[in-house]
């Protein structure tokens, strides 16, 4: 269950998906065979949280009214100049050391030259051949071959660059033209660059979740895929084991996890059909229609020197220092000291995962889910931290086993639940302490998620969900359950050892699920063994 709590954040149905591509396959007539390797690289491009533009002072809030933060340098008029903005340089280092990269003491930035409506310069700021960082490497969590367990596995990182982001074209078709938005020209964007070492949808998407999650972990981008803030471009090409990287295709501007999946899955398998026909792939530009949920052709694919790199020549050299290079006499707010932001680090994903499982000795799946539940694992710490807990591993099955899936059975997040922790918290003293059931704790979820200003114990006096754990009275009720059921008593003492549950199921019948469920199945075990 865990790992399907996990899977959901990033794919609902990955198999199912996979099914209806092989299938759709199939009826085109093409033969997969299992004899292929897909390569997979990765361009992410993520917004830097900032007040401002990468080189200009208009602002950068999201679905602001058309054209409304647009500077004169970002109409690209002549004679205004870029002047960098210190927040985006500083998010650019925190992402750096966090990602475990080379830090450039000294990066250039570059004019790459394309032609586009919503880019009015006709050339983008970026930093192509002198970046500010290069290598690193991140470490995140993937499901294995089965869907069974998570691994870890380590995806290279090439590049960190800092550029500008374009405008945006705005497509009537009904008129037959396009307008152009420059709002969101000029925002700084960081574009990490991996090697092509992914093979799988499955791996390309647990890598993206685990980024996004650094990025908003040390606040330099909020991660919202869905407002364009984190964009990926997937380059795909498959080949035969041994044999050297295939002919790739790149799918660009893919803005959810699940596109992201999709599209990869029915590139990979296009090529494949290709191949084995005897043709070609073209090295181009592809985009996923959601629609259709195949990949479409745009362009060729550009050449390095269709960009004629130069170096931009408004912008002197980006210099960083360290403790021991910071000049004398120079003011702190004129330089950017690396040390200094190195310390402002927060815990990341990959070591909060490691301190979980030494410090409550929680299995790799229970501390996944947690590190992407930030507010869940607020509250969870909070109950441990205020409880004398005999075992802190009730407390973790309870907060994923059956709040998180209370709140995700609703399409909620845990954060807009409403849920106190000194309501999970009561809850797992009174599930700890044998006074409910695990049956009658969602019932009180439900309750609470109604009706966020009860207390469980509240709930519980108003409606009698006292869990039943009188000897008595349950062997009573065992008996009766016995008596009324001859031939499944039959089929149990005959071996048929499955029909027990059935038995149990049918004390918690009659006690609407209250009943204590060890003392049920040790009295009804004894009863049937005598």
């Amino acid at each position: 269950m865990v790992v399907r709590l996990f899977m959901r954040q990033f794919q609902h149905n990955l198999i199912r998906q996979l099914k209806r591509y092989s299938k759709r396959a199939a009826l085109k007539g093409e033969r997969l065979e299992s004899q292929w390797e897909t390569v997979i690289g990765l361009e992410i491009h993520a917004q830097i949280s900032a007040k401002s533009k990468l080189f200009s002072g208009s602002g950068t809030t999201f679905a602001s009214p058309i054209n409304s933060m647009v500077s004169f340098f970002d109409a690209s008029l002549p004679g205004t100049l870029p002047v960098l903005n210190r927040r985006c340089v500083e998010a650019g280092i925190l992402t750096a050391l966090a990602l475990q990269c080379r830090l450039n003491l000294v990066s250039m930035f570059d004019r790459k030259h394309y032609f586009y409506a919503d880019l009015p310069a006709g050339y983008q700021i970026t930093q192509q051949r002198c970046p500010l960082a290069k290598d690193g490497h991140v470490e995140y969590l993937a499901p294995d071959e089965d869907h069974r367990k998570l691994v870890l596995k380590r995806a290279r990182l090439t590049q960190l660059q800092l550029e500008q982001d374009s405008g945006k074209s705005l497509h009537d078709v009904e008129m037959s033209h396009s307008l152009i938005d420059l709002n969101r020209a000029g925002i700084g964007l960081m574009e990490i660059i991996t090697e092509p070492e992914f093979c799988s949808a499955v791996e390309a998407a647990s890598f993206v979740r685990e980024l996004q999650l650094i990025l908003q972990v040390i606040g330099v981008c909020d991660g919202k895929m869905e407002e364009g803030s984190l964009r990926v471009d997937a380059s795909v090409s498959v080949r035969r084991p041994s044999e050297p990287l295939g002919i790739r295709s790149e799918i660009k501007n893919l803005n959810s996890i699940r596109h992201l999946m999709r599209s990869i899955e029915f590139e990979t398998l296009r090529q494949i059909s290709i191949l084995e026909s005897g043709g070609q792939v073209l090295n181009e530009t592809r985009a996923y229609d959601v629609e259709t949920g195949e990949t479409v052709s745009m362009r060729d694919k550009e050449r390095l020197h269709d960009y004629r790199f130069m170096a931009e020549p408004n912008l002197p050299p980006l210099r960083l220092y360290t403790n021991d290079t910071v000049p004398n006499g120079v003011p702190s707010d004129q330089i950017i000291n690396v040390d200094e932001l190195r310390a402002m680090l927060p815990e990341l994903p990959n070591a909060k995962r490691e301190r979980l499982k030494k410090q409550y000795g929680l299995s790799v799946e229970h501390s996944n889910v947690f590190v992407n539940e930030p507010t869940l694992l607020e509250c969870f710490e909070k109950i441990v931290a205020n409880q004398n807990l005999q075992n802190v591993k009730i407390a973790s099955n309870i907060c994923i086993n059956e709040v998180l899936a209370a709140v995700n059975k609703k399409n909620i997040a845990f954060s807009a639940s409403n849920l106190s922790a000194e309501s999970v918290g009561e809850l797992v003293e009174l599930v700890q302490d044998e006074v409910i059931s695990l049956l009658t704790l969602r019932k009180i979820l439900e309750v609470l998620l109604q009706d966020s200003s009860k207390l469980p114990k509240q709930v519980i006096e108003e409606r009698g969900w006292h869990q039943v754990s009188n000897e008595t009275a349950l062997e009573n009720i065992c008996c009766q359950v016995i008596a009324a059921n001859p031939k499944v008593v039959d089929d149990y003492r005959d071996g048929k050892t499955k029909v027990f549950n059935y038995l149990i199921g049918e004390v918690q019948k009659k006690l609407s699920g209250q009943s204590n469920v060890k003392a049920v199945v040790r009295i009804m075990k004894q009863k049937l063994d005598t």
